[in-house]
């Protein structure tokens, strides 16, 4: 047994228990690789770069995707043909949606070219090209090396239990089983992990960008919602248009194959996941793993780094001799590698580690624009963003089609209350992005936050063309709604969006906002101020509800109450008189 350090005020240990040691290969355990690819952690995504008809696409590599997958407007913006699949629909955390499918003449990845492959198309956009899902990964057995930016797909010839982890070197490892084949279907990675006590079905996913389980599951091993300590987790979603309220509790302990984490904090919703719960990208990020597909095992190392809210400081058998948990891959040689491990070590929050990664990848190839954008994502915070700000202008020096990086510089540019510095990306990005693109949602919110109601008009009208079931639906029809009343011009309209807004939506403050100035441009004063008033009932300190809320008060004669709502939203936000005064709506 070892035991995980944790800094507690209590001390308490994250024990490991029931661990194997790993034996070195043998000449008669060969493992001849299918495909090597490198990944790279965006935030808590992790990428893969291929090939859809000779044009680079970025695939989030997702092992709780039974088959590849590209969104409707991916697929779109890529010319390919969609064909409906009838009696299939994609199941997710926000629901349904329907499923075609599209035929890929010519798929690259790693160093192989396959043709005439198939995507399922449908469900929510993930920011990405698709998926990449199980029906590549289980071509053979697939090691998860995400702690050093890798994927392997494996053919393993005469191994034993103890070989499979090669990189090893006597460090423990444990040994999850997984659900046999289903009439030789195997679709996702499934094995037993036990909460509190409780025997749990958990599929491992690197598509989930953190641990969660069911309500049900979360009850079965002793907490709800209203359990002592359990905090609101926000929202969560995936296919379909539905999102969920999630919590966060802190539960006894998890054991994982036998490694035992005491007082994990574990996020729960009332959601269908194919299982009890997803084991995130968080347990890869801090594991190395080796899937075994056809023995139907799963072998495991600890490499360190943070879990289930917990940051271990170290790791030490039962008998208290510490376990070496030391980094033996050796240092990069490239300017990639240099980016790889930096993206890794920010997604652990290691950000000192990771700004000086990326220093030695621009200093071995400085003509790298990404490399600067990724240095400006890493360090954003410090120094109230001047650095920051240096990089993407480096970045866009060298690649003016750069879309994240224009994407951050407006952004950074808005929050500064620099509107016009904004729109010189905004602009360039409405010229360079697909008409479908996903990213369209993000331009059209910045261009109304810059006080540009026509360019975010017409980007939340290209994106609801494209995105017919995205759980993002409600964003956007809320968006369109509020855009319309900004511009006073098809109000009907802006009252239907609002409305189907608030079906997916019930009680959104920003929707009644949105609802209420359709209404006040209307001239409905009275229903305008009831939408204001709900608004301000789930968002007392809105600072645009609020100067609104008085100018409706104002028309309808009550000038006290107008001039207090008008005191507390300038208290609240000075800016919001600026937004006023552009639309005309000064009180």
């Amino acid at each position: 047994m070892i035991a995980f350090l944790e800094r507690r005020a209590s001390c308490a240990l994250i024990a490991l228990v029931g661990l194997m040691g790993a034996a070195p290969a043998s000449a008669a355990c060969q493992l001849a690789k299918y495909l090597d690819l490198p990944v790279t952690m965006r935030g808590r995504q992790p990428i893969v770069t291929a090939q859809l008809n000779g044009r680079d696409a970025e695939f989030i590599l997702d092992s709780g995707a039974f088959w590849s997958t590209l969104s409707q407007a991916t697929a779109q913006q890529f010319g390919l043909k969609i064909e409906p699949i009838y009696g299939l629909r994609l199941k997710g955390i926000g629901g349904e949606a329907d499923a075609s499918v599209a035929k890929v003449k010519s798929f690259g990845i790693s160093t192989a070219t396959i043709p005439n492959v198939d995507f399922l198309v449908g469900g929510t956009d993930t920011g990405r090209i698709g998926l990449l899902g199980q029906n590549v990964l289980q071509i053979g057995d697939v090691e998860y090396d995400l702690p050093h930016g890798g994927l392997r797909v494996l053919k393993a010839t005469g191994c034993e239990t103890g070989q499979y982890v090669y990189w090893a070197a006597g460090r423990p490892m444990t040994l999850v089983e997984l659900e046999p084949d289903k009439e030789g279907d195997r679709d996702h990675t499934i094995g037993t992990v036990v909460v509190n006590g409780q025997k749990l079905r958990a599929i491992f996913d690197t598509g989930a960008s953190g641990s969660i389980m069911s309500l049900a599951a979360a009850k079965r091993a002793g907490l709800m919602p209203d359990s002592p300590g359990v905090v609101d987790g926000g929202e969560t979603g995936g296919i379909g248009t539905r999102m969920t309220r999630r919590w966060v509790g802190t539960f006894e302990s998890i054991d994982i194959g036998g490694e035992r984490i005491n007082h994990p904090k574990i996020a729960f919703a009332d959601i269908q996941l194919g299982g009890d719960m997803l084991i995130g990208v968080d347990f890869f990020l801090t594991h190395r793993i080796y899937v075994s597909n056809k023995q139907r095992k799963m072998f495991v190392t600890y490499e360190g780094g943070p879990l289930f809210g917990l940051k271990p400081t170290g790791a030490r058998t039962d008998s208290g001799e510490r376990i070496d948990l030391t980094d033996k891959s050796g240092a990069p040689t490239d300017a990639e590698g240099f980016a790889r491990r930096a993206a890794v070590a920010e997604s652990n929050g290691r950000m000192e580690e990771a700004v000086a990664d990326l220093d030695k990848a621009i200093a071995l190839d400085p003509k790298q624009g990404r490399y600067y954008r990724q240095r400006a994502m890493t360090r954003r915070p410090s120094k109230g963003g001047v650095d920051s700000i240096a990089d993407l202008d480096k970045a866009i020096a060298l690649d003016p089609a750069d879309v994240e990086a224009r994407s951050m510089r407006a952004g950074m540019r808005l929050g500064a209350h620099r509107a016009e510095a904004a729109m010189e990306d905004l602009r360039a990005l409405d010229t360079t992005l697909p008409p479908g693109d996903g990213r369209r949602l993000m331009l059209a919110g910045m261009a109304d936050v810059a006080g540009h109601p026509e360019l975010a008009l017409a980007n939340y009208n290209a994106w609801l063309k494209s995105h017919p079931q995205d759980a993002n639906r409600y964003d956007a029809l809320n968006g369109r709604c509020f855009a319309r009343a900004e511009l006073n011009r098809e109000l009907d309209a802006a009252l239907d969006d609002c409305n189907a807004a608030l079906k997916l939506r019930p009680g959104s403050a920003a929707i009644l906002d949105s609802r209420a100035l359709a209404r006040f441009r209307q001239g409905n004063f009275k229903a305008a101020l009831a939408d204001y008033d709900a608004a301000l009932k789930a968002g007392p300190d809105l600072a645009w509800s609020l100067y609104m809320r008085g100018l409706v008060k104002t028309k309808l004669g009550d000038t006290a109450g107008a001039k207090a709502d008008h005191d507390a939203a300038i208290k609240i936000d000075a800016h919001v008189l600026e937004q006023a005064r552009t639309l005309g709506l000064e009180a």
